[in-house]
């Protein structure tokens, strides 16, 4: 039996679909909402409330932690599914995982990769943790509102690089931590397989979908503006501009070739991953 965390969410969501075949039971605070297919067992629960989780974690054989699912309590799920007998964990957290905690920016919504990552490490269990690059996933968050609606995408810094990684690799490779053997004990950095500034990736979506977008840089101080205005955390954008700024001169986690050793192929392109989500890019036009 392989129980989830953060099920409910897009990484969650497919890996229940990768596991496909498999004993599946996922954590919910809102089972009655949860929309899962009838051979996955939903449990009600509360991650980060351990002492609601015995339910869900007993007669389980493997854990998956999810790090903004568990939040502060990632040792304290851990330690009650050891002593429920559960015998693996597996955590995802982040390629920034050792950056100093106010230069993650995920930390301001939530995410304990440091803790989820150092859960599993320290538990006496079987362990993997994966550190993933920034998700591609990431640039419908940050540019499909203006893609939906014109050609013209505005954002900050240009020429800043990182490696997204398509979610389909990543939770290939959850699965294969949660099922085989031959990742335990390790600390994963995945990235997708190329390095892409934010004008290459909106000009990559732009073939994707057949427009041609354009990208405009803007100031920083503008940029982060308009993220307040849309209600992200002040330290989360703080953090972001942050990191825009301190890798202009270098790509944040170049590629590695880690997901091609443990898939035996390679990883998928970023243009692979627009086409896949075309449909969110041209949904409302």
């Amino acid at each position: 039996m392989i129980v989830l965390t953060g099920a409910t969410g897009s990484v969650g969501r497919l890996l229940v679909a990768e596991l496909k075949g498999h004993e599946v039971r996922v954590i919910t605070r809102s089972p009655k909402d949860a929309g899962f297919p009838a051979d996955v067992e939903v449990v009600e629960g509360d991650p980060q409330r351990p002492e609601t989780l015995e339910n869900a974690l007993r007669g389980a054989d493997a854990l998956f932690l999810h790090s903004r699912a568990v939040g502060d309590a990632a040792y304290d799920v851990v330690a009650r599914a050891r002593d429920l007998g559960v015998r693996r964990v597996v955590a995802l957290a982040a390629a920034n995982v050792d950056d100093r905690l106010d230069a993650q920016p995920s930390r301001f919504r939530g995410d304990r990769n440091k803790e989820v990552d150092d859960a599993a490490a320290t538990s006496g269990l079987e362990w993997v943790s994966l550190r993933p690059s920034s998700f591609a996933l990431n640039a419908l968050t940050a540019w499909g509102g203006q893609i939906l609606t014109g050609d013209d995408v505005r954002y900050v810094y240009a020429d800043f690089e990182e490696s997204p990684l398509h979610e389909r690799d990543l939770v290939e490779i959850l699965a294969k931590a949660l099922l085989d053997d031959d990742l335990l004990g390790r600390r994963l950095d995945l990235t997708g397989p190329e390095s892409l500034s934010h004008k290459e990736m909106v000009q990559q979506i732009g073939t994707a979908i057949g427009r041609p977008l354009r990208f405009h840089e803007i100031p920083a101080p503008i940029a982060a503006k308009g993220m307040l205005a849309n209600g992200l955390p002040e330290p989360f954008v703080t953090a972001m501009m942050a990191r825009y700024a301190a890798h202009l001169v270098r790509p944040q986690f170049p590629p590695t070739a880690e997901v091609e050793k443990i898939l035996g192929r390679p990883a998928r392109t970023f243009t692979e991953w627009a086409t896949d989500h075309t449909a969110d890019f041209t949904a409302q036009r």
